[in-house]
This record gives C-alpha cells, sequence and structure tokens, in this order.
C-alpha cells in the first residue's frame, strides 16, 4: 500500500464517520423536537461527537416507552366514558369566550371536565399543610390515596406517617406513590422504606429504573406530582413534597435553606379528577385498577357557597401526546385583560412563553415575577438568570423571596378571578420530561386569597430593578449564558 495512503487513510475515515454522524444528527434529532432543542443538541453532537452521542442516546427520547403512552391513552379513554355514564351536564361556564374555550382545550388533552360548586384554601405554612393532610386521613373511612415526588419518613412527617398507621388499623386501605430516583437520592431512605413497609400500606415506586427487570425509560423522566386524596371527597395538591423542609439534605442544612411552599385542600366534584389522576398512575406502576374506588363527580356534594369555585384538572408529562401545563399556561396569559403574576422556583421558559409574558406587557397589562434570590440548582439557577434582562425590559416586575428560603410555590393568577395552582414549574423540564398535575381555578374568593400570598412574597422580598441589573458582573451573565444553552438540550 502507499505509504502516504496508508498515513492518510485513518484520518479519511475518522472524516467519513464524522460527516456520517452529523448527516444522521441532521436527520433524526430536529424531528418531532423545538428549534432550540434540536439545534442544542446538533451543537453538542458536532463540537464533541462522542459524548454527544452518548448523551443523546441516554437522555434523548423526552417520551416514555411507548407501552405507557399506549396505557395512558386507555385511561384517558376509561376516563371519557365514565364521564360520559354519569351524564353529568357541563357546568355552565359564565367566564368569557376566550376562558370557555381553554376549559375545551383541557378537556380535550386530558378527558377531565371542568366542574363547579367547589372550595378550596390555601397553606403557605410548610408544617402546616402536612398536619392538615393527616388530620384529612385521620377522618378516612375507605381509602386513602398518597403521591409525592419525594417521600420522606422524619420529624416533619412523623405526624403524616402515623396518620397513615392509624387509618391501616382501622381498616382503611392507603396506598402510597413515590418516585424512584428522587425518593431513593434522600438521606432517609431506608428509613422511610422500612416505615411505609411496617405501618403495612400499600406502595410502589414510580417510574423506576431497573433495566434488569424490565423497567426502564430516560432515567430523567420523573413523576412529579404531589396528591393526597380521602375518600374521594378531599383531595390535596400543589407544589410540597413530603419531607422536613430542608430536604434532609446535609448541603441545604448546611446553608440553612428552607422550602417555602403553596398547597391547596380541595372539596367538591373536582376531587373525584384528581382521585383519577392517581388512579391513572396507580394502574400503570401497579397493574391495579381500583374501579371499586372510583368516585364519580356526580356523586360528589357541591358548594352551596356563593363563592364556590369552578376547578379543571389538568395532567401532563411524556405519557401525553403534547404538553398540556404549557398550552394551559400560554392560553390563560394570552387571554389575561389586567393582569399576569408568575410564581415559579425554576423560570426557564421556552420562547413561546416569554413571547407570551413579554407580549402581555406590551399590551399594557401588569406582569410580576416571583422567584427566589439565591438558587440550589446551579445551572438551572444561571439559566433562569439569563432571561432577566428581556423580561425587566418588557416591564415585567421581578421580586426575589430572600435567603435562605427557596421559594418553591407553583402557582400563577390571571386578573381577579383566574388561578393556577399545581406542581409544575415554568421551566422545560416541567413542559416536556415530568409528569406534572396543575388545578386551573376560577373564582374572586380563591385569588383574593392568593393575592394575599403573593403579597406575602413581597413584603418579605425585594425588587430587582433593571439598574440593579445592568450592573451584574460580566463573569455571572457568562454563566447564566452557558446555562441557557445546556436548559434546551431535552
Amino acid at each position: 500500500m502507499d505509504s502516504a495512503l496508508g498515513a492518510n487513510l485513518p484520518w479519511a475515515l475518522g472524516a467519513l464517520a464524522i460527516l456520517a454522524i452529523n448527516v444522521t444528527a441532521l436527520i433524526v434529532i430536529p424531528r418531532g423536537r423545538k428549534p432550540t432543542a434540536a439545534m442544542s443538541w446538533l451543537l453538542l453532537i458536532f463540537l464533541l461527537p462522542v459524548v454527544g452521542i452518548v448523551l443523546f442516546l441516554l437522555i434523548g427520547n423526552v417520551k416514555l416507552p411507548k407501552k405507557r403512552r399506549v396505557e395512558q391513552a386507555r385511561i384517558d379513554g376509561i376516563i371519557r366514558e365514565a364521564v360520559n355514564r354519569a351524564g353529568a351536564e357541563a357546568p355552565a361556564i359564565d367566564g368569557p369566550r376566550w376562558f370557555q374555550r381553554v376549559v375545551h382545550q383541557n378537556e380535550l388533552l386530558t378527558a377531565l371536565p371542568a366542574t363547579t360548586g367547589n372550595d378550596a384554601v390555601l397553606f403557605g405554612d410548610y408544617q402546616a399543610s402536612i398536619d392538615a393532610m393527616a388530620a384529612a386521613i385521620d377522618d378516612a373511612q375507605r381509602f386513602v390515596h398518597v403521591e409525592f415526588y419525594i417521600v420522606g419518613f422524619d420529624d416533619t412527617t412523623r405526624g403524616f406517617f402515623a396518620a397513615m398507621e392509624r387509618a391501616v388499623a382501622r381498616g382503611v386501605t392507603v396506598r402510597v406513590l413515590a418516585d424512584y430516583i428522587a425518593t431513593r437520592k434522600v438521606t432517609v431512605r431506608d428509613a422511610t422504606i422500612a416505615e411505609l413497609d411496617r405501618i403495612g400500606v400499600k406502595w410502589s415506586w414510580m417510574l423506576p429504573v431497573q433495566p434488569l427487570k424490565g423497567k426502564y425509560q430516560r432515567p430523567d423522566l420523573r413523576n412529579h406530582r404531589k396528591i393526597v386524596v380521602i375518600d374521594g371527597r378531599v383531595g390535596f395538591l400543589g407544589s410540597q413534597n413530603l419531607i422536613d423542609r430542608s430536604y434532609d439534605a446535609p448541603k441545604n442544612i448546611k446553608r440553612g435553606l428552607m422550602w417555602q411552599e403553596l398547597v391547596t385542600r380541595v372539596t367538591g366534584p373536582t376531587v373525584a379528577a384528581i382521585d383519577a389522576v392517581f388512579q391513572s398512575d396507580w394502574l400503570i406502576e401497579t397493574g391495579e385498577e381500583l374501579t371499586a374506588e372510583r368516585v364519580a363527580a356526580a356523586e360528589l356534594a357541591r358548594s352551596a357557597s356563593p363563592d364556590a369555585l369552578l376547578c379543571q384538572v389538568v395532567p401532563s408529562g411524556p405519557g401525553y401526546e403534547t404538553e398540556n401545563n404549557l398550552r394551559l399556561f400560554l392560553s390563560l396569559i394570552h387571554g389575561a385583560t389586567e393582569k399576569v403574576i408568575l410564581t415559579s422556583p425554576y423560570f426557564v421558559p421556552d420562547e413561546a412563553m416569554v413571547y407570551a409574558i413579554t407580549t402581555a406587557c406590551q399590551r399594557g397589562l401588569e406582569v410580576q415575577l416571583f422567584v427566589s434570590e439565591i438558587g440550589d440548582q446551579g445551572l438551572v439557577y444561571h439559566a433562569q438568570r439569563s432571561y432577566y434582562t428581556a423580561l425587566l425590559e418588557a416591564g415585567v416586575r421581578i421580586f426575589l423571596y430572600p435567603a435562605p428560603y427557596i421559594l418553591h410555590s407553583k402557582h400563577f393568577s390571571i386578573d381577579d378571578d383566574i388561578a393556577v395552582i399545581g406542581s409544575s414549574n415554568m421551566d422545560i423540564r416541567s413542559f416536556s420530561l415530568n409528569m406534572e398535575v396543575s388545578l386551573m381555578v376560577r373564582g374572586e374568593s380563591f385569588v383574593r386569597a392568593m393575592r394575599e400570598v403573593e403579597q406575602g412574597y413581597r413584603d418579605a422580598g425585594r425588587e430587582l430593578t433593571i439598574e440593579e441589573w445592568r450592573n451584574e458582573p460580566a463573569k455571572a451573565t457568562f454563566l447564566d449564558g452557558v446555562a441557557r444553552l445546556t436548559s434546551a438540550l431535552n
């Protein structure tokens, strides 16, 4: 063989291999992805082919396995049939036409209808919300359904576990779902598993990553929902996990970090929809269909209060074909006529969300955003900061909740009568990768209560001005930009 050819052959083969990789990437990666996500993956693979390919194979699929998506679609069909069989008359929605269309959109995507005649209260005190759940469990007569992203047995949650134990002792069926990765990461994991087994609840992991048992999906697709349902009569949902407000993490305790949350307690027909989300997750994870415990919304007492609420539960996640929560948020922001007030601990929006928020300012609306002054996740914290310039210049007022608290509440309010509360952050992870649940509420009394919570955030924190932000050191803003690029890898 010619010596020159022999010397250059490896380089030629390497160049052809890289060309083949790049062409394949250009064909495969943009398919079904948003342009920003596709461009980020392509940039990574072009610059670092080996690293990029390994990462893409590991976390490149944003959907759950086909079997789980088919099962979710089947469950949605069951819910639709149950709603139709119940024959419940569609509630009269006296709101603006655009809001009626949002209700229709939600039901089309999730199979869960809006219901009237609901009551709800808010809990902004960390221990008080857990104690309220425990008190409701003590009233349980038939079943208790508990679903949390993180479950931890510690001094903060001891009363909750004791209430579950008392319920089991008197013959109540208690079921618990916990996210596999998130719960197994906490320092009290072993004590938690031992306590669940000891008190006799039925429990299961959500989205287990156990390839040897045939249970595997992209490992960072997580079930992030937080739900408690008692007898189908009382429901709780919000941002709070079932663990100490430091998450029992040594690094958090060392920094003195404490999580600030918001949870709602709901009664009325919408509790049936909250429980339908739990039952769907239980069925998918365990194969057990809880037919005997299915409560129809029409069977639940409606509030006679003049402040009774219209509510609609909106589950979302990679088991669905589209981003239900993002579509809900965008629809409400575009429909707002007076004000939009957002609270999110991890605020890393996509282009559509940025345009919706800044356009609201340009339409003359009052727009406010509540976030934490400090972060517990470095990349997310810096990616979030990368949006502050565009938001402040558009007229968004940004309020920083003070250290050592992490403002982990997830809610927003529209005008004076519409609000959303749940588990969903306003970031790409919650829109595409996490299984979330949100509750849309229409009612002035509920929004007034949320306004009090928002005022508490203002009183505790401070407003970030555009003058202050323009004086940020270049090193910090450089990190913000790099983190923003990595955030698009989904």
